[in-house]
């Protein structure tokens, strides 16, 4: 087992836990934790920008990073969204003045949009995991919004495994050749597999406990979803990568790389999951 190996375990067994015991208790602590990660990936996206020569406003954008979560909670827990509204139209207001006193020569057309990017991207997908956690049933069923959230990412957890198990097991034609080499169809159908496999195990182990069922042809959707939507948002950072020449978004975490590597999967994952679990009449 190689040393680089053992530093990535060592790391994701108690990220893991921690990540579950965050999601438990839900509330301001989830928004705080949404919102630090976010300000992080964000600073991450404006790295990315900078080595194309634009320069984010970043200051305002990691406002805006750290607001997205926990606006989001404070409004499901306690107001309307006007307030929100109203705050996010000033705070676009703010960023184009800002880019209006740097002038033209910084590109603030470019500059403008990786701004309002990076903090959607980075930390705006990450508040769906409040809309799970605290959804119309949080007060009547507790447990079931706490396990409802982690069913994706427990998904995606093993579509990631399985992907990578597959892919070196089998190997195969490369399924992203220019944006990830290391990729194949392989492992895009054995991640698909894990996770409808984990999304089943899943629904009668843990939520069929705690008062939250979902059935066999439901549980297959989500499986199936959560593992599209996982593969689509790891590729797609990918690209990002790609366009500044970098294997990873930063050396912040070790043994992964940085918080964009870790978080690729669960920004699509997570507004998806939350959509689909509205249809589905569970959150």
């Amino acid at each position: 087992m190689s040393r680089n190996l053992l530093v990535r375990i060592a790391f994701a067994v108690p990220a893991i836990a921690g990540s579950v015991a965050v999601l438990w208790a839900g509330g301001w602590v989830l928004a705080t934790v949404l919102a630090v990660l976010g300000v992080l990936g964000t600073r991450e996206v404006y790295d990315f920008a900078r080595k194309q020569g634009i320069e984010p406003i970043e200051s305002l954008g990691l406002v805006a990073a750290a607001a997205c979560p926990l606006a989001t909670y404070w409004v499901k827990g306690y107001a309307s969204w006007e307030p929100v509204l109203y705050g996010g139209a000033l705070w676009m207001l703010v960023v184009l003045i800002a880019a209006t006193a740097r002038g033209p020569e910084r590109r603030p057309l470019s500059a403008v949009a990786v701004t309002l990017f990076g903090a959607l991207y980075a930390s705006g997908l990450l508040a769906f995991a409040i809309a799970i956690r605290h959804g119309p049933h949080t007060d009547a069923h507790p447990g079931g919004s706490a396990a409802l959230v982690v069913l994706p990412l427990a998904v995606t957890w093993v579509c990631d495994t399985s992907a990578m198990a597959a892919g070196t097991l089998l190997g195969g034609p490369q399924l992203a050749p220019v944006l990830s080499p290391r990729k194949t169809w392989t492992g895009a159908i054995g991640g698909i597999v894990g996770a409808l496999a984990a999304a089943l195990v899943y629904g009668p182990l843990i939520l069929d406990r705690v008062a939250l069922h979902l059935g066999v042809p439901q549980l297959l959707i989500v499986g199936l979803l959560v593992a599209l939507a996982a593969q689509v948002g790891d590729v797609s950072e990918s690209l990002f990568k790609r366009e500044v020449g970098l294997k990873d978004s930063s050396s912040l975490i070790p043994g992964h790389g940085g918080v964009l590597d870790r978080l690729d999967s669960v920004y699509f994952v997570l507004p998806v999951s939350a959509g689909l679990f509205r249809l589905l009449g569970v959150a």
